[in-house]
């Protein structure tokens, strides 16, 4: 397979988007990318889409040809949507690596979007919920902040992570994202106001929680070997990998590991020859404090049990050990499904590039971990400074 590398990135705020369509926002991002890539929209051979559920939430599915379409890709252009729950952006991402790594094409671009602020709570639940096995999880009543709670209560249990751990996940995040523009929640929170936030599946919080947004992220690939011709700052893909874990929770044998990112993490690791002490920055999925913990542990930057204590002692933080999540992460930036993880690899690239507004000095290697369901899917990838 060829080398490949990153040359164009692009995205919306994720926040609340009014008066933008779907359609609209995937476009901003698209065209942004092929802008910073310094390429005509007509060079794009192929182009896949992550998205999760605009069927449900805006009535709309056939998404890619008509984002297509809006951007002015040419009629050739083969066009995908992908969906993989809350790793539909990471998936695409994978596929349009895979394309360009095996000659098929030499520009690709990959796409990720999600509408939901424009429906009520409980249709952005109900379209939430389809990610779950309808036959045996959801109709029990299972949600995502009861799934991440119960992990939480285990792992509590197991090596004894505190409340207040999980809370300084939060107190991290947000203040991370003070400082990011893309970011739908600016604002720093206290260990207190996490702790006495309400109540929404015991042990979480109102802050342990990452909230709905809209947004869009896209990245434009090439071959490694052509790509300073379009950019002075090329960023490898040097390892990429998507694995499958249970269909339901019952299945697992231990809910303080998740299975897909343990076996994604081994393959990505082994593609790269690198290792997790080797990551300079990490983009996790934080969709609740407890899923960035159990996260640091299963991508082996914290033996089992460590991941708590290892915030509680800022190893987290930038400047630390490991920076994770200096975005602010899915609770800061918000959680639009479809578009979270290519909107992960826009961060990382704008560290290696050493363009962020939460800069890790002298990031040379980052990853990128996109995580779907009830830990049904995972995808990482890791990216290194040419």
């Amino acid at each position: 397979m060829r080398s490949v590398s990153i040359i164009g990135i692009g995205t919306t705020p994720f926040s609340v988007l009014e008066g933008k369509s779907l359609k609209e926002i995937a476009t901003m991002a698209c065209v942004e990318a092929i802008n910073d890539a310094r390429i005509a929209k007509e060079d794009i051979q192929t182009f896949y889409l992550g998205n999760y559920c605009s069927g449900i939430l805006v009535g709309q599915e056939t998404i890619a040809p008509l984002v297509a379409n809006s951007v002015g890709l040419r009629k050739e252009t083969p066009c995908t949507k992908i969906e993989g729950a809350c790793c539909s952006a990471g998936i695409a991402f994978r596929d349009a690596f895979l394309m360009v790594a095996a000659g098929v094409c030499d520009f690709a671009l990959a796409a990720g979007v999600e509408k939901m602020t424009s429906v009520s709570t409980a249709k952005a639940t109900e379209g939430l919920a389809s990610a779950m096995d309808q036959e045996y999880e959801a109709r029990t009543g299972l949600t995502f902040p009861g799934f991440f709670a119960m992990v939480a209560r285990r792992h509590m249990y197991e090596f004894g992570t505190t409340i207040e751990q999980l809370g300084m996940v939060s107190v991290k995040n947000h203040n991370n994202g003070v400082v990011n523009p893309r970011a739908r929640f600016r604002n720093k929170v206290t260990l207190d106001e996490v702790m006495n936030s309400r109540l929404i599946a015991d042990p979480l919080k109102l802050y342990d929680c990452c909230p709905i947004s809209d947004g869009a992220a896209a990245a434009v690939l090439c071959p490694t070997e052509i790509a300073r011709q379009f950019t002075d700052k090329p960023i490898e893909i040097v390892g990429s990998a998507h694995t499958l874990g249970y269909a339901t929770m019952y299945e697992m044998d231990s809910v303080t590991t998740i299975l897909p990112t343990v076996l994604a993490a081994k393959q990505a690791f082994e593609m790269a020859g690198l290792k997790p002490g080797d990551i300079d920055v990490a983009e996790l999925h934080d969709c609740f404090t407890m899923a960035e913990i159990v996260d640091s542990e299963d991508l082996g930057f914290f033996e089992k049990g460590r991941g708590g204590p290892a915030v509680e002692e800022g190893l987290t933080q930038v400047g630390g050990k490991i920076a994770i999540n200096p975005s602010g992460g899915l609770l800061s930036k918000g959680h639009p499904v479809g578009a979270t993880g290519i909107g992960q690899v826009y961060e990382i690239v704008k560290q290696l590039r050493g363009e962020h507004e939460n800069q890790v000095r002298g990031a040379e290697i980052g990853l990128a971990h996109n995580l779907g369901a009830t830990g049904q899917v995972a995808t990482v990838h890791i990216l290194r400074r040419r």
